[in-house]
């Protein structure tokens, strides 16, 4: 209740921050609209709004679940496989020093128009902070559990799957809220670069007609849901990863 009452808050206080701009600078509807036109746009062109933000919500969630699921599936490897941690890491570290947004246009050549390439876009740039996480995480397993498993001569698999996994969970946990902010992210900038729909494909065509409320519009539709997305994995990771409560009070 207390979240959502700062949130209220803050947001009415940037409602009136963004309204007391627009009439202490004057400015044109063309340069920045008052939220009460953009409120307005966003009731008017809700049918089109909700038209244009299905393709963006899928491959929102499908880039978020493969990425995720790629990046775990990384960090297992280099972690259960020592020595292919050598050359899985620096693979990592220039796929992110390369801008995503630079190597978008090839993607959308080589996965074409539709879906495929804004998903893939997605997992690129999620994939990073899943796999860096859960690594982490299986990493700095606590020792005096280790020395305990090899006391009782546990074998590596069940060493890894009953303590290593499960010590590792909320620091995956921290890296998968992390991917939910960056997967719309994703997902716009793959349909900026090539579409023929969704919520950023909305925006540039708004943008191109000096429609920018309509554009603004778009544009708090994507916070809605990137919103409503984040605090959805949240609560799952909470009810599937309950000790991580305990963990964060104890660190």
């Amino acid at each position: 209740m207390k979240l959502f009452w700062r949130g209220s808050i803050l947001f009415f206080g940037l409602i009136i921050l963004w309204q007391g701009m627009v009439s202490f600078f004057q400015l044109p509807p063309y340069i920045l609209p008052g939220p009460w036109s953009v409120f307005k746009t966003w009731y008017l062109q809700a049918n089109l709004i909700a038209m244009e933000a299905i393709p963006t919500i899928i491959e929102t969630i499908l880039g978020l679940i493969l990425g995720s699921l790629l990046g775990c599936l990384a960090a297992l490897t280099m972690a259960f496989f020592r020595p292919l941690s050598l050359w899985i890491l620096p693979i990592l570290v220039i796929s992110q020093a390369i801008p995503t947004f630079a190597i978008a246009p090839l993607l959308v050549i080589w996965f074409g128009y539709g879906m495929a390439s804004k998903i893939v876009i997605t997992i690129i740039m999620l994939f990073f902070p899943v796999t860096s996480a859960f690594y982490d995480g299986l990493r700095h397993t606590e020792q005096g559990w280790l020395d305990l498993a090899k006391t009782m001569q546990a074998k590596k698999w069940r060493v890894f799957w009953h303590i290593r996994i499960p010590a590792a969970l909320p620091f995956l946990a921290s890296g998968l809220r992390v991917a939910t902010v960056f997967a719309p992210i994703g997902a716009v900038v793959g349909e900026w670069v090539g579409a023929s729909k969704g919520l950023g494909f909305l925006m540039l065509n708004a943008n191109a007609r000096m429609q920018i409320d309509l554009m603004f519009a778009a544009l708090f539709t994507i916070v809605i849901f990137s919103l409503l997305l984040y605090f959805i994995v949240n609560i799952i990771l909470r009810l599937l990863i309950p000790w991580q409560k305990e963990i964060a009070k104890n660190s």
